[in-house]
């Protein structure tokens, strides 16, 4: 019986959206996308609500009116990535196709499309960051690391107060050298850390989680090959000159609100590919992150100064 490639590809599609969420280090950001309306394409909507302060209640008049507004802005992901790949028909034939499918599509979005998501996210906050001055520059040391990382997480609950939920993202390296600071020990406790239905253990200090990210993924900017330009054509990211090493992102969990979203995946068998006697996958992804301007003071980032 032929393989119904259209619920294949669909089936593809949910596993690959889950996989994104739980197997990107900044996976926990797309919980904050409850709200957001997605209905197909690159557009998405998010909800801002705004109204006003209190005001005197006077006793004869009673209340004063206030305001409150809920509007949807339309925003768009500027990421629209993809790929194909075809799998000859000598080497795959129809009854073992779904397992070698579903085995280049989850071993390339794991090691190709992760990695470039999370270091595109945490680039972003890194900008963003920047330019509302909320950037302080380090370069880390057992003897003074704590000291400085515990006065950045304040000055982040200075802005949120401390009951607001913090999570911090820091490269591996540096969260090396926080482990052999003076005095860690009696800081560092393990918590649970909650990312779509996936949770795991992970260093935490005074309950804030410490997410443990490869440097490769934690620099200040990239530059995101199309695939196409000489120098460019194996695709994926490479650091842009004069990126400078992110030590650590402190942010309120519901600061960030990142959206990814695997299109609708495409699979042509032999007989309808015209290119080749093979199978071909195209695989599209969008993704986006966004801070509203409302909760750009939830977010810290610390880097390296530049060289």
């Amino acid at each position: 019986m032929a393989i119904n490639t259209l619920a294949t590809a669909t089936l593809f599609q949910q596993q690959l959206d889950k996989q994104m969420i739980e197997g990107a280090t900044s996976g926990w950001m797309e919980a904050n996308a409850g709200q957001v309306k997605y209905s197909g394409g690159r557009e998405v909507k998010i909800p801002k609500i705004n109204m006003d302060g209190l005001a005197d209640y006077d006793r004869d008049a009673g209340y004063t009116q206030g305001s409150v507004t809920l509007a949807y802005g339309t925003y768009v992901m500027t990421q629209d990535r993809g790929r194909k790949f075809q799998l000859d028909a000598m080497d795959v034939d129809e009854t073992n196709f779904v397992a070698a499918a579903a085995n280049v599509t989850t071993e390339f979005q794991r090691t190709k499309v992760i990695p470039e998501v999370d270091a595109y996210r945490y680039s972003k906050l890194a900008a963003l960051a920047a330019g509302a001055s909320h950037k302080t520059e380090y370069t880390p040391a057992t003897a003074d690391i704590l000291a400085k990382f515990l006065a950045d997480i304040a000055a982040v609950q200075d802005v949120v107060g401390e009951n607001e939920p913090l999570v911090v993202t820091m490269s591996i390296p540096t969260a090396t050298i926080l482990a052999q600071a003076d005095k860690i020990e009696k800081r560092l406790d393990v918590m649970e850390f909650a990312q779509g239905s996936v949770k795991t253990k992970v260093n935490s200090i005074d309950n804030t989680p410490i997410l443990r990210v490869p440097s490769i993924r934690m620099k200040t900017a990239y530059v995101f090959n199309d695939g196409k330009t000489t120098g460019q054509t194996a695709g994926g990211f490479v650091p842009a000159s004069g990126a400078v090493d992110i030590n650590w992102i402190i942010t309120a969990r519901r600061a960030p609100i990142a959206v990814s979203k695997t299109d609708t995946m495409k699979i042509f068998d032999p007989l309808t590919n015209q290119n080749a006697q093979a199978w071909l996958i195209e695989y599209r992804k969008f993704h986006e992150l966004w801070v509203p301007d409302n909760k750009l003071d939830a977010v810290l980032v610390n880097q390296k100064p530049a060289s």
